[in-house]
């Protein structure tokens, strides 16, 4: 029974034509080999899994096949299948991690005097070339800029910043890019459709966005999932085995970030901690999320196609008219910090739930961010009509004193304390049968005694009227609005109402026992007159 090899080894492209996402890159190569104006030395940059050392296995097959098929190698003469078991002595492939030193350097330039023996030509592979050392770089400068005709370098790298400007200028340099996720996708379903694997199409896109451009990571992801779960491979069975929250809980979280709603923010967290989330994985995603709304927010419907597939359009756009600009921003640097100190943390679930609390309330901090962030959500609120400030009373002119008084207080501007008992709604107001219909509704959901309360009858202790879009449950006695001024049962009436009526309704509790006695209007003007002594004269 032959041994388990990994997928991305099983399906390393063998030509030019396999390799993904890289067509400038492989087309370039293989008119270079047709043509036969083929460079000593080249350089392979890029992030990882994009193709750079497989471009570099194809290439010193090619150059070494003896019957080549259009600029491809054709994977079944004598040298190609010699490469491609690593029995070649003359394809050597270096590891410069491990290989940094210059007498490591001296060894490879001694031995590339020598004529190949096998294949036509000697090749040597330096992968991670950036790890070696100055005096690595400066042995092997003279041989790369005048190397025999025999031999072939193919450097390839991670950091290109890191690789002198001495060993540039000497070798054509190939730029290996991000593969799309789109490729990637592909990619996989191809190869699950080779090993039969039930690949779920959402799975392979959620693999191919966690593979962020790189091939070979996504192909160990499936490896991954695929042995974890039999049957369908789905995107919720790539989150829990992956261990992540996924695109659905994180625009859940950002959404009661979005309200404010500390609350469900927290239980949400706890429920995702409970199951296993792996908190790094999760505010990453955050991150991303807030990326992309970000990236939404500045650069509107263009910044569709930049979007890293966290979230999908519909939910990220209506994300975006929640948060601000300054919010987006104020959040993303705030999850990096917390990010940041996962490394050096004692409690990484206190740092994270703490991360979750100051994004959900930006009052509890007075930086700078948290202030901008609020001063930017209020004028986004009032450029969309969403706030409207108060009109401000107008003062009054005395005439026989020649200035300006401070402005009577209005009815609305005066504390509930001082105001008189409120009006009863018209009829208009409150629909014909609400109340009625309202209380048979609430006795359903509330339990004795406090469902007693509701009996929709003349002479009941609880009464309902619409002032607006506040319902009062105005209250015989002091007993009654006791006993119903607690936030869960308001929660309850209010929801039932706003259902009933189809808009937003907020509940509160009166008191019309507490009503105070006597001319209420003359107490205001009177509490006015004690708080402005000074400024308020009686012609005698």
């Amino acid at each position: 029974m032959s041994a388990y090899q990994a997928l991305y080894r099983k399906y390393r492209p063998q030509t030019f034509d396999d390799v993904s996402g890289q067509l400038a890159v492989t087309q370039t190569l293989k008119t270079q080999l047709i043509s036969g104006r083929m460079s000593h030395a080249y350089l392979f940059t890029g992030s990882r899994g994009t193709g750079k050392t497989s471009c570099a296995k194809i290439l010193a097959k090619a150059v070494n096949c003896l019957h080549p098929d259009n600029g491809n190698p054709c994977n079944c003469c004598d040298a190609c299948r010699a490469i491609d078991s690593g029995s070649c002595m003359d394809v050597l492939e270096i590891d410069a991690a491990s290989n940094n030193g210059v007498d490591n350097v001296r060894d490879l330039r001694d031995d590339a005097i020598y004529t190949p023996s096998q294949v036509k030509m000697r090749v040597y592979i330096i992968d991670e070339v950036h790890m070696l050392s100055i005096s690595a770089f400066n042995a092997l400068l003279k041989i790369i800029e005048e190397p025999p005709e025999h031999l072939l370098f193919i450097l390839a790298t991670t950091e290109l910043h890191k690789v002198p400007a001495t060993i540039l200028s000497r070798c054509q340099r190939f730029s290996f890019r991000r593969i799309s996720q789109e490729d990637i996708a592909a990619r996989l379903q191809y190869v699950a459709y080779q090993e039969n694997i039930d690949l779920d199409e959402g799975a392979a896109r959620v693999l191919a966005r966690l593979a962020d451009g790189g091939m070979r990571d996504g192909l160990s992801l499936l490896d991954q999932c695929a042995s974890a779960t039999t049957g369908e491979l789905t995107a919720e069975r790539v989150y829990a085995c992956l261990g992540i929250a996924g695109e659905q809980k994180c625009g859940e979280l950002m959404g009661y970030i979005a309200a404010h709603d500390t609350k469900s923010a927290l239980t949400l967290f706890n429920r995702l901690y409970s199951e296993g989330k792996d908190l790094g994985a999760l505010l990453d995603e955050m991150a991303c999320l807030t990326r992309d709304l970000l990236v939404l927010k500045t650069a509107g419907n263009a910044g569709i196609t930049m979007l890293s597939g966290v979230a999908s359009d519909q939910e990220a756009l209506a994300l975006t008219k929640a948060l601000g600009s300054g919010e987006l921003v104020r959040i993303m640097e705030r999850i990096q910090e917390t990010l940041a100190s996962f490394t050096r943390s004692a409690s990484r679930r206190m740092d994270a739930e703490l991360c979750i609390v100051e994004l959900c309330q930006p009052e509890l901090s007075l930086d700078a961010q948290s202030v901008n962030a609020r001063l930017t959500r209020l004028e986004e609120q009032l450029k969309s009509g969403a706030f409207v400030p108060a009109k401000q009373a107008q003062p009054v002119f005395n005439e026989e004193l020649g200035e300006e008084m401070p402005p009577f207080p209005d009815d609305a501007d005066v504390p509930p304390e001082f105001g008189d008992a409120p009006a009863a709604p018209s009829q208009e107001e409150t629909p014909v049968g609400f109340w009625l219909e309202l209380c048979s509704g609430v006795r359903k959901e509330l339990k004795p005694p406090i469902s007693g309360f509701f009996a929709g009858t003349p002479n009941a202790p609880v009464q309902g009227a619409l002032v607006g879009d506040r319902l009062e449950l105005r209250c015989a006695n002091d007993f009654t609005a006791k006993m119903l001024d607690k936030q869960e049962l308001l929660e309850v009436v209010a929801r039932k109402a706003g259902a009933m009526l189809g808009r937003p309704v907020r509940a509160c509790v009166v008191d019309i026992s507490a009503k105070p006695q006597g001319n209420p209007r003359m107490d205001r003007l009177m509490q006015f007159g004690r708080e402005h002594s000074d400024i308020v004269r009686i012609k005698e």
